[in-house]
């Protein structure tokens, strides 16, 4: 296997390191030679996420971008010492665990160390009366999961990655799982943590119910991905596990008449576990069988807990979803979704077509909702090129949603896929900006936002950089996320 024989795409990026040899051999003494590697194999296996543009490129012999060492550290010493050694050489580093991201993450564009996170894969505690687990940050998702539900836990962290994700991954990316209305986002289960620092200092936070001690350095580093620190320890909310789950379905004439239910039912104080709205498009791909759901918007409610709650929840949601027009569509579409909630291979079937294919997740206001989803329909729809914009709902709170948009099509005459991708993403983003929304729910940044966080935080990200200066003044850690304008386009 020859790396030379795949195209680079961020190859004007990339900074040649001079000195790989002796730099080998320095990782080598003090993490094993087992935990580093410079194989062909092991370098084409870090350069890319699971960004579906990357699965394109894949297919056609292309790679995102190309690390010089990959190294697996066993202890947070080795982690540090792998920091302190980039510093002195000026060598990026980007932390690494399953690669779920889908915004470029962790795609090494300038090269340098990957740093894997999978041997920091231990559960450490868990207090039945604190009612929180701490663990590593390299642990898989599923696997966090499973062992709290043997214990008789959940913690309420269920995103659609959940197979293909760590708990490091959800504190960087500030994940939202799929029970979210209920259990929260990561960053409301996170309690403490633990953090090396850029320069290789290692910090701790203690876990705390809540406290008045200063401004809250630790909440940072939730979403910084990878930029400001590498967690390699967290403590975690958890809850019991439900005591009864109750499935709900209503479909609507529009989505703001489902907009209106779901506010109502929130308003009330009421939490189902899982709320999931669907366009009609979106309905009629995944419900076509539901006869009361022909050209409608569907919406699948989960209520869970303590059953007398439960009960309660599953009056009040019914109540104001009938008040809004809605008709009962029974559990089928609920069990549907639970039996297809974990499957992405609808995604991965349009590489081999030459589709370019991608979801983009943002977020608003209650007032701003109907508005954000009809306008970025209608600026994707004139994307020449473009054959599908659809959308779902899938994150709420009393304030606000989380809309999830899924663009696909066929570049046209003349134009990369690289191009159109750029151009479908902008569009996208242009029209949330304007119609008052945020860029970004929960994928985070990455490459793919990077250059539009300017319009997201304003005058605000200059203080952002300067922390950024201050934690990382050698810029090693994740260079070219969230901060820089790595691509050409987009906003200055």
């Amino acid at each position: 296997m020859n790396i030379d024989d795949f195209e680079l795409i961020y190859k004007n990026n990339r900074k040649e390191i001079k000195n790989k040899t002796l730099i080998k051999t320095e990782l080598s003494e003090f993490l094993g030679e087992k935990n580093v590697s410079i194989k062909n194999a092991d370098l084409l296996a870090y350069t890319r996420d699971s960004s579906l543009i990357a699965l394109n490129w894949t297919i056609q012999g292309k790679i995102a971008g190309l690390p010089d060492f990959i190294t697996w550290p066993e202890t947070k010493e080795q982690i540090s010492k792998i920091l302190k050694l980039a510093n002195k050489e000026k060598i990026p580093v980007i932390p690494y665990s399953e690669g779920s991201g889908v915004v470029g993450g962790s795609i090494p564009i300038y090269g340098g160390i990957i740093i894997d996170m999978k041997k920091f894969n231990k559960i450490l505690e868990i207090n039945d009366k604190n009612l929180t687990v701490t663990a590593q940050t390299g642990i898989n998702g599923m696997n966090l999961e499973r062992y709290l539900n043997s214990k008789g836990y959940t913690s309420g962290h269920i995103p659609q990655s959940l197979y293909t994700s760590s708990l490091g991954g959800w504190i960087a990316h500030r994940a939202a799982g799929q029970f979210s209305t209920k259990y929260g986002k990561i960053e409301d289960i996170v309690m403490g943590m633990e953090v090396i620092l850029p320069l290789g200092e290692i910090i701790k936070f203690k876990p705390i119910a809540r406290a008045a001690t200063g401004p809250q350095l630790d909440k940072m580093f939730i979403g910084g991905e990878g930029t400001l620190g590498i967690v390699t320890e967290a403590t975690l909310k958890i809850w019991p596990y439900p005591e009864k789950r109750t499935l709900i379905s209503y479909s609507f004439p529009t989505i703001e008449d489902s907009f209106n239910a779901t506010r109502e039912i929130l308003r009330e104080n009421v939490y189902p576990a899982v709320i999931r709205i669907y366009d009609v498009h979106e309905t009629d791909r995944h419900f076509s069988e539901v006869e009361n759901a022909k050209k409608r918007v569907m919406t699948v409610f989960v209520c869970e807990g303590n059953k007398k709650l439960v009960d309660v929840e599953e009056a009040i949601t019914r109540e104001m979803c009938e008040k809004n027009a809605g008709i009962n569509c029974g559990t089928g579409p609920v069990e549907h979704w639970f039996e297809t909630r974990f499957r992405v291979t609808e995604t991965s079937t349009m590489s081999p077509y030459k589709l370019v294919y991608d979801t983009v997740e943002v977020a608003s206001l209650w007032d701003r909702a109907a508005r954000i989803y009809h306008s970025v329909v209608e600026a994707t729809d004139r994307i020449k090129g473009n054959l599908l914009i659809t959308a779902h709902v899938s994150h709420f709170y009393a304030n606000g949603v989380g809309t999830y948009f899924t663009f696909g099509g066929v570049p046209p005459k003349g134009v990369s896929d690289l191009e159109f991708y750029q151009e479908c993403w902008d569009s996208i983003i242009k029209a949330v900006l304007e119609a008052g929304g945020s860029i970004a729910h929960h994928h985070g940044i990455g490459i793919n936002r990077a250059h539009w966080m300017k319009k997201e935080w304003g005058t605000a990200i200059n203080v952002m950089k300067d922390i950024k200066k201050l934690l990382d003044p050698s810029n090693i850690l994740n260079p070219g996320k969230i901060y820089e304008d790595i691509w050409k386009g987009g906003v200055e």
